[in-house]
């Protein structure tokens, strides 16, 4: 059994807790029931080979931005590339062998593939604390338990919703520390996911331009790692400041491959492999929405039935009801799930209607497909879901129903 030193355990409420039984100690967790998750390995990480080649070539060279940003669609499994890239960037043997991946057998891979190393941090969005004026350990301690809970399901973690965000408690955290050198490595590595889900506070000015100071200098030896999924809601602030990296959808060998792992197997032992590729489109983490995407595949069907109702007085009720349904808050989150849901929704009508030989309504739905796609764009600002929602009812109406 592997031991992590006491003053690198992570700092959850567990671990403070046995710390101040035994402290001075190596904690071992066989003395921790409740700390067993943390003993869980990350999920392999699945395609993106040529992006990975690129990226380690870079680091390997001295050519990888200290800043980067990873954009592309939801699920395609941004984050998990940038937890692999920190991996690699702390590995001993990728540094001193050339290598162009971690080693996994060094004590840094060992630990980063845990989720433990205390180099490589890992913020996402997460409600907001309790306490409005959160210190940095209160942070820690929250980031550090939402991690072990992810591990705890075995790698595979569902989405934050849409209500969660990374509020400015989190930010003034990282760049605090951000300015500490690193504790067991060489250097750092912070992976910020859905970085539009950064939230603006009043008064909090100052945490946000040490965040910009932050990506646009960072110490030596920190790389700062940015995912998103709509980057047109990012802040142009932050956009400017970092290289933006596509990341594609995978493969459909790569999907294959990740259906075949024995954990992923598992958890959808009861749904058709069919079924979950035609899902995922290239997303592995689109099939461990869970919650948040049955609602929002919920929420997509009763708008695509308010557009398909006749033009009749009822018909239009239907249409400003499930306009009304859409939330009142920025336009993100659970209401950029819906307009996901709602294409694959689309999508699946027009395959339908091609096969049943309904060549003309196939090619109408289709065409439908750039509307929702506009939508997607205009959601990313400062607009109300209700208003896009019912502009883009009567477009889909008109179309669908001529």
């Amino acid at each position: 059994m592997e031991l992590l030193p006491s003053n690198l355990i992570p700092q959850t409420p567990v671990s403070r807790h046995y710390r101040t039984r035994i402290a001075g100690r190596p904690l071992d967790s066989r003395s921790l029931p409740n700390f067993t998750a943390r003993l869980v390995s990350f999920r392999p990480l699945y395609g993106h080979h040529p992006l990975r080649q690129r990226l380690t070539a870079a680091a390997s060279d001295g050519r990888l931005p200290a800043s980067l940003l990873f954009q592309g669609r939801r699920g395609v499994g941004k984050q998990r590339l940038g937890l692999w890239l920190g991996q690699f960037l702390l590995c001993d043997r990728a540094t001193t062998e050339g290598l162009r991946e971690p080693c996994g057998a060094c004590q840094h891979c060992r630990y980063a593939e845990r989720g433990v190393h205390p180099d490589l941090h890992w913020f996402f969005p997460r409600p907001r604390l309790k306490d409005g004026d959160a210190s940095t350990d209160d942070v820690k301690a929250d980031v550090a338990e939402a991690v072990a809970e992810r591990m705890g399901d075995e790698g595979l973690w569902s989405p934050p919703p849409g209500t969660e965000g990374l509020y400015v408690a989190t930010v003034r955290a990282l760049v605090h520390m951000a300015s500490l050198r690193p504790a067991m490595a060489r250097r750092a590595v912070f992976v910020v996911g859905d970085a539009e889900r950064m939230v603006s506070q009043e008064g909090a000015d100052q945490a946000a331009n040490a965040f910009l100071k932050l990506l646009e200098e960072p110490p030596n030896g920190t790389t700062l790692l940015l995912t998103t999924s709509e980057p047109g809601a990012l802040l142009p602030t932050i956009k400017s400041r970092v290289v933006s990296v596509r990341v594609p959808p995978l493969t459909p060998a790569d999907m294959d491959a990740f259906l075949s792992d024995a954990v992923v197997e598992r958890k959808f032992a009861r749904t058709p492999r069919e079924e979950l590729l035609a899902r995922a489109n290239g997303a592995p983490g689109a099939l461990l929405a869970g919650d948040s995407m049955s609602a929002a595949f919920t929420a997509a069907r009763r708008i695509l039935e308010a557009a398909l109702a006749p033009n009749t007085p009822d018909g239009t009720a239907e249409r400003i009801k499930a306009a009304a349904k859409q939330g009142v808050a920025g336009a993100r989150g659970s209401f950029s799930d819906t307009l996901d849901a709602l294409t694959l929704l689309l999508h699946a009508r027009a395959k339908q209607l091609t096969l049943s030989g309904h060549d003309v309504d196939a090619r109408r739905t289709a065409s439908t497909l750039l509307f929702v796609e506009n939508a997607k764009t205009k959601a990313q600002g400062n607009v109300s879901p209700q208003l896009l929602m019912a502009s883009l009812l009567t477009s889909l109406h008109q179309t669908l129903n001529p």
